[in-house]
């Protein structure tokens, strides 16, 4: 089998769906809301709560890596500026 059928048959590489809530190009509230959403949403469901999953795959995909990481921080010190409460 070919390098590039072996990775294809291991990955599937998805994009995030348009979101009618943020027509525009710039995704940075998007990102944010969907990071937002994902926390609210394992808080009143859990984590094992399959439909939650794709908040994280949407600010994944979205968010760039130093903005996850910096929010993460943010979270664990109780500085985030917004309410992760259901």
């Amino acid at each position: 089998m070919s390098d590039s059928a072996e990775l294809s048959s291991k990955y599937v590489l998805q994009t995030v769906g348009f979101d009618a809530r943020f027509p525009n190009q710039n995704q940075t509230r998007n990102c944010f809301q969907n990071y937002t959403d994902y926390f609210k949403c394992i808080s009143a469901k859990g984590e094992d709560y399959a439909p939650c999953k794709q908040f994280k795959r949407a600010y994944n995909s979205l968010c760039p890596n130093e903005w996850i990481g910096k929010w993460d921080d943010q979270r664990e010190s109780g500085t985030f500026p917004a309410s992760l409460e259901p």
